[in-house]
């Protein structure tokens, strides 16, 4: 159950309004029974003046008649009009307070020396300063730049450690990838070596009748003879 806003006014309320019983009072405004009880009897909250939580919308009619009939009956809180209300998106740079803004050089100081994989960009916008200054702290054109100190932005309560945390997964998950689309372009395709096979060897003619019979010979062999005559060829 939601707590209410009023709970001691609430009871005082609801003791003078309604027949509900201490522990249905107690169970709903989150408060002991004898301290119910007390309030009842005038001695805890003495002159305190009673909040209707039916007007504040913390309870209904409805609830009151169904505790007032079933005295074990445990009353229940109507969903808030305001809770389902969202909040609005805050756009632009994060705003840092006065006191704050002198820490910011000290803080870009630590990024560029522990974190230099995180952009200009995100350390804008994670602490609320401009690139103009990021560059004049990297280039020691800072006019503070001989007393800077490199600080963590959480330390100088520029940032949680849930948000600093996220910026520097994402700055060197991106720089990964980057490297690894680098090592592929500069390795290029795999070129398969193709391995000519040597010259099947010529195979010896043999004289008819005889088994068939393979010989390796060169190709040097082979063209040894080549125009020459043979024996009674004029």
């Amino acid at each position: 159950m939601a707590k209410i806003l009023m709970p001691k006014a609430t009871a005082v309320w609801l003791i003078d309004n309604t027949t509900l019983t201490f522990e249905q009072i107690a169970e709903f405004c989150e408060l002991h029974p004898l301290e119910v009880k007390g309030i009842a009897d005038g001695e805890v909250a003495e002159n305190m003046r009673g909040a209707d939580p039916v007007a504040s919308g913390e309870l209904t009619r409805e609830e009151i008649e169904k505790g007032e009939l079933d005295k074990t009956y445990v009353l229940q809180m109507p969903p808030l009009k305001h809770a389902s209300v969202p909040e609005p998106k805050k756009k632009g740079a994060r705003f840092t307070p006065v006191s704050r803004r002198k820490d910011r050089p000290d803080a870009i100081a630590w990024f560029l020396r522990h974190h230099p994989e995180v952009t200009d960009a995100q350390i804008s916008k994670l602490i609320g300063t401009t690139k103009s200054t990021i560059e004049s702290v990297r280039s020691r054109q800072h006019w503070n730049a001989p007393n800077l100190k490199p600080v963590d932005p959480v330390t100088l309560g520029l940032c949680s450690q849930i948000e600093l945390d996220a910026i520097v997964s994402r700055a060197a998950a991106k720089k990964a990838n980057v490297r690894d689309e680098k090592d592929a372009r500069l390795s290029g395709p795999t070129l398969r070596k193709v391995v000519t096979p040597a010259p099947a060897a010529a195979d010896a003619v043999l004289a008819d009748g005889d088994e068939p019979r393979r010989e390796n010979i060169t190709a040097e062999q082979l063209f040894a003879n080549f125009g020459k005559k043979k024996d009674g060829e004029e």
